[in-house]
C-alpha cells in the first residue's frame, strides 16, 4: 500500500511576468501599431499623460504696443487727417449679384471639395464616361448593369444573356440590347476594357490604333488565333505559319506586347503605406551616429496630480492598479527604446561599407552575429527588426534588409547575398546590347572576380531581382 510523503526538490522555471509580457509585446511592434496602443492607454488610464513639447510664443512684430507705452497710442484711435482710408472690396464676395446681400444663402454650409481622379475606381471611372455619352437612359441603364459585372481587370464575367434575363425584371431587355450597348461599352477607356478573354482584350486595344499603323493587320491576326505562339515564343514556326519575315513579324509582336492584359489593373488603388523610421543613421566628423526617432513614440509621464491623490484606502485601489500599469509602460518603453538602439548600432557597425559604398560592400550577418555582440537571445533580435526601420543616407531600410546569407569567396572571405545580387545587376546592366549573358556566363564572370556561384544560384538571384532571361533581353534590346 502506497504512503504519502513528501519530497524535497530543486529546480529553475522561468515565469512570464506580466510587466516581462508587455515588454516583448511593446518590442516587437512597429511604430504605427505602437502609437496607436499608447494612445488607447493615454485614453483610458487617467495616470498617463503625454509630455508636451515646450512651445514658444511667436507674437506677431506688428501688433500694437499695449495702451499706457506711448503717449500717442491713445490718438492713433481712428483715421488720422493725413491717412487715406481705402475700402477694398472682397474679390471673393458677391456683392454683384442680384440679391444684393453679398453672399450665397448656404455658402456657410457648403465645404470646398477637391477632387482627385486618382481615387476613381474602374467602375465609376466607366459610368461617368456613359453618364456624359449619347446614350439614352435606358442605355445607359443597360450600361451600368454591365460595368457591375466587370471584375476588377476589366474582364466581363457574365453573359449577355444573363445580363438580359436579370434586366428584364424591370424593363423588357433583349440580349441584342445588351451586346449593342457592350459594344460602346468596349470602346470607352480604358482600352480593352468588357472583354471576355485575353484575345479580345488585345484585339480591342489594338482596334483604337491608328489604321496605317504598321503591323496592326497583322497584330489583330495573331491576337485572334496565334496568341499562345507568342507566349511560347515560337516565332520561328508562326513565321511560317503566317508567311511573312523576322522584321514583319517583330513588329505585330511589340504592337501586342505593348497591349494590357489588364486593362483594369490602371485604377487599382493600394492604400497608402505609411513608414516611419524607428532610428536615424546619420555621419558625422567622429563617424556614424545612430540616434532614435524622437517623433515615432510619444514621451509618457505619470500624472502627479492624479498620483498624489493615491492613498492606501481601499477607495483608491483602481487608481493604484492605473498607477502601476502606467510606470510598467514607461519603463517598458524605455527598455524597448535601449534594445532599438543597441540593435541598431550594432548593425551599423559591421554594415559601415554598405552605407559608404552601397549593395557591392554589404557584408554577411545573421540574427546570431547581433544577438551575440548586444547580449541578447536570437528571438529578442528577431522582434527588434520585424518592421522596424532605419533611415540612412541611401534611404529607408528595414532592420531585415541588412541580414542576408553569405557565399565563401576564393580567398575564404564571405560574401554577402545581397552584394552578389548587386553585382549580378551591374553585369547586366553593363552587357553589350544586343549580346546579353546568360546565366552560366554570370557565374563565369563572378567565378573571376572570386565569387563562386552555381548557374541556378544566379539564376534564382536573377529573378529575385526581376530581371529577364538573357533571350528576353535579346529581343527587348536589339543589337
Amino acid at each position: 500500500m502506497l504512503k504519502p510523503s513528501l519530497q524535497l526538490k530543486l529546480g529553475q522555471q522561468l515565469t512570464m511576468t506580466p510587466q516581462l509580457q508587455q515588454a516583448i509585446r511593446l518590442l516587437q511592434l512597429p511604430v504605427l501599431e505602437l502609437q496607436a496602443q499608447l494612445q488607447e492607454a493615454l485614453e483610458t488610464n487617467v495616470m498617463l499623460e503625454a509630455e508636451e513639447e515646450e512651445q514658444i510664443d511667436l507674437t506677431s512684430l506688428d501688433q500694437p504696443a499695449p495702451a499706457g507705452e506711448d503717449a500717442d497710442d491713445g490718438e492713433a484711435e481712428g483715421p488720422q487727417p493725413d491717412e487715406v482710408v481705402v475700402e477694398m472690396e472682397d474679390p471673393w464676395s458677391e456683392s454683384s449679384t442680384p440679391s444684393g446681400d453679398g453672399r450665397s444663402q448656404d455658402d456657410d454650409d457648403r465645404p470646398l471639395e477637391f477632387t482627385d481622379d486618382r481615387d476613381r475606381n474602374l467602375h465609376q471611372h466607366l459610368i461617368w464616361q456613359l453618364e456624359i455619352s449619347s446614350l439614352d437612359p435606358r442605355e445607359v441603364w443597360i450600361g451600368e448593369a454591365l460595368v457591375d459585372a466587370l471584375n476588377d481587370d476589366g474582364y466581363l464575367t457574365e453573359t449577355p444573356a444573363d445580363i438580359a434575363q436579370s434586366l428584364s425584371a424591370d424593363l423588357p431587355v433583349s440580349e441584342d440590347d445588351v451586346v449593342r450597348v457592350l459594344g460602346f461599352l468596349q470602346t470607352l477607356d480604358p482600352a480593352g476594357v468588357g472583354a471576355r478573354t485575353v484575345a479580345e482584350c488585345i484585339s480591342l486595344q489594338l482596334a483604337q490604333l491608328e489604321p496605317d499603323t504598321p503591323g496592326r493587320e497583322l497584330a489583330m491576326v495573331i491576337a485572334g488565333a496565334h496568341l499562345q505562339e507568342i507566349a511560347d515564343r515560337d516565332l520561328t514556326g508562326l513565321m511560317k505559319r503566317l508567311g511573312v519575315d523576322e522584321d514583319t513579324l517583330q513588329e505585330a509582336v511589340a504592337l501586342i506586347r505593348g497591349c494590357s492584359p489588364r486593362p483594369g489593373a490602371a485604377f487599382e488603388s493600394a492604400p497608402a503605406e505609411y513608414i516611419v523610421p524607428d532610428v536615424f543613421v546619420r555621419r558625422s566628423a567622429q563617424g556614424w551616429i545612430v540616434e532614435v526617432n524622437p517623433a515615432s513614440v510619444p514621451r509618457l509621464r505619470v500624472n502627479q496630480g492624479y498620483a498624489g491623490l493615491v492613498t492606501r484606502s481601499q477607495d483608491y485601489a483602481t487608481l493604484r492598479a492605473q498607477l502601476q500599469e502606467a510606470r510598467w509602460l514607461i519603463r517598458s518603453l524605455e527598455i524597448r527604446g535601449e534594445t532599438l538602439l543597441k540593435v541598431a548600432r550594432t548593425i551599423v557597425q559591421r554594415q559601415v561599407a554598405f552605407l559608404e559604398k552601397g549593395d557591392e560592400a554589404m557584408q554577411p550577418m545573421i540574427l546570431r552575429d547581433v544577438a551575440e555582440a548586444v547580449g541578447l537571445h536570437e528571438s529578442t533580435v528577431s522582434r527588434v527588426t520585424t518592421g522596424k526601420y532605419m533611415h540612412t543616407p541611401r534611404g529607408i531600410f528595414e532592420f531585415r534588409f541588412f541580414f542576408s546569407s553569405h557565399v565563401s569567396g576564393a580567398d575564404g572571405e564571405d560574401i554577402s547575398s545581397v552584394a552578389i545580387r548587386a553585382r549580378i545587376r551591374k553585369l547586366i546592366a553593363e552587357e553589350p546590347a544586343g549580346k546579353p549573358m546568360s546565366d552560366a556566363q554570370l557565374a563565369e564572370a563572378l567565378s573571376a572576380e572570386g565569387v563562386k556561384v552555381a548557374r541556378r544560384t544566379v539564376a534564382k538571384y536573377r529573378e529575385a531581382l526581376g530581371l529577364a532571361t538573357s533571350s528576353e533581353r535579346r529581343h527587348a534590346r536589339p543589337g
